[in-house]
């Protein structure tokens, strides 16, 4: 048996005593890692394969949408796959699950058994290549998107992730624990104030909270700003008060959503919030390498006001204001495009996460998270 097999196997026997239930007591000194994937787009050529249904009747949408089919197909072609067989790699006998942050397949099938079909695929596919690791998936905006999609998102996925777990998950916003940890998987498309409030009370003692969110927590620096947990004009009420709740958790935010790797680190409501946007559409050949293209504080919101228009060509709206109110809190903040895999390494000295852009051999980049 090869070695890195072997691995794997030692890993996945010893998860189940380590995946606990919530509010469960455990070692306050474990360690441990997770190995993780940003978006994936999971999709296939030809495009008849998962779209032949497919019917956008809105030209722009239409045009950006089959651009994105076309996109997938030949990522997965070839980059993706090794980028899946790096990710493989990084399983070690301390690392505990996997973790994909959203938008997992690309949807837009125009029919619902089409669509549980592609879940099923790239779920099954994933699996495999992780060698049976146990798999969590947060919902994307793609994962319900096209004919009954949120519907069969919405049976097949709790069921999907109680198998994955060991134990009854019947919500696509829930919680689960790793050792001292919680990991609250939030739901960004649908949020349930009542939901979310329950399962960060039933974890108040975590030594660590990871918020799992496929939309950010901190506005992102896009054409689509507002698209993040509580981000509507509407919703500044409920964005305040959870800001605040998470923040005096000292939460770590996990998620994607901006084809981006981003490390925001922000002080304020009387704590911190640590954001790690996780990339794994792997579109372009030099998304392979870490290239940075804004740092520092000064550069939060900057790229966004060199965006002409947004998609459907209408101008966009001046968001200068919503910036400004986190750029004073923010300590650190990077943003780079590149794509690959990540390692999440918990200890209770410090929280790390290692990126490795493409298909690289070596740590691209170590961000520091936590550090005692």
């Amino acid at each position: 048996m090869k070695k890195s097999r072997f691995i794997v196997m030692l890993a996945v026997m010893a998860v189940y005593a380590v995946l606990s239930p919530l509010g469960a007591k455990e070692s306050r000194d474990a360690k441990y890692s997770v190995v993780m994937l940003g978006d994936t787009h999971f999709d296939t050529e030809p495009a008849s394969v998962y779209h032949s249904n497919y019917n956008e009747p809105v030209e722009w949408l239409n045009r950006v949408q089959r651009a994105e089919f076309a996109r997938n197909g030949e990522m997965w072609r070839e980059r993706c796959p090794r980028l899946l067989k790096r990710a493989a790699k990084l399983v070690t006998p301390d690392t505990r699950m996997a973790l994909q942050m959203g938008d997992l397949i690309q949807g837009d099938c125009g029919n619902g058994e089409v669509h549980r079909k592609m879940l099923d695929d790239v779920l099954n596919n994933f699996k495999a290549a992780l060698g049976g690791l146990p798999l969590v998936t947060v919902v994307g905006n793609h994962d319900i998107r096209g004919v009954d999609a949120y519907d069969v998102y919405e049976e097949y996925m709790p069921q999907r992730m109680s198998q994955e777990l060991n134990r009854t998950i019947d919500n696509t916003t829930f919680a689960f624990t790793i050792g001292p940890d919680a990991f609250i998987v939030i739901n960004f498309n649908d949020p349930e104030d009542d939901v979310i409030e329950k399962l960060l009370d039933e974890t108040k003692d975590a030594r660590y909270t990871f918020i799992i969110t496929h939309g950010p927590v901190l506005p992102f620096d896009d054409s689509s700003c507002r698209w993040f947990l509580y981000g509507g004009r509407d919703q500044t009420l409920e964005r305040l008060h959870f800001r605040k709740l998470f923040a005096r958790r000292n939460a770590i935010v996990l998620c994607g959503h901006v084809h981006s790797t981003e490390f925001a680190d922000w002080w304020g409501d009387g704590g911190r919030i640590t954001q790690m946007t996780m990339n794994s559409v792997w579109a372009k050949d030099k998304q392979g390498q870490y290239e940075v293209v804004a740092q520092g504080a000064a550069q939060y919101g900057e790229r966004r006001k060199t965006i002409k228009a947004a998609d459907n060509g209408s101008k966009l709206k001046d968001e200068t204001p919503l910036f400004d109110e986190y750029r004073a809190g923010l300590r650190e903040y990077s943003q780079s495009f590149a794509a690959g895999s990540y390692k999440l390494n918990v200890s209770d000295k410090k929280v790390t996460i290692d990126f490795y852009a493409g298909d690289s051999k070596t740590v691209t980049k170590t961000f520091v998270l936590r550090s005692k």
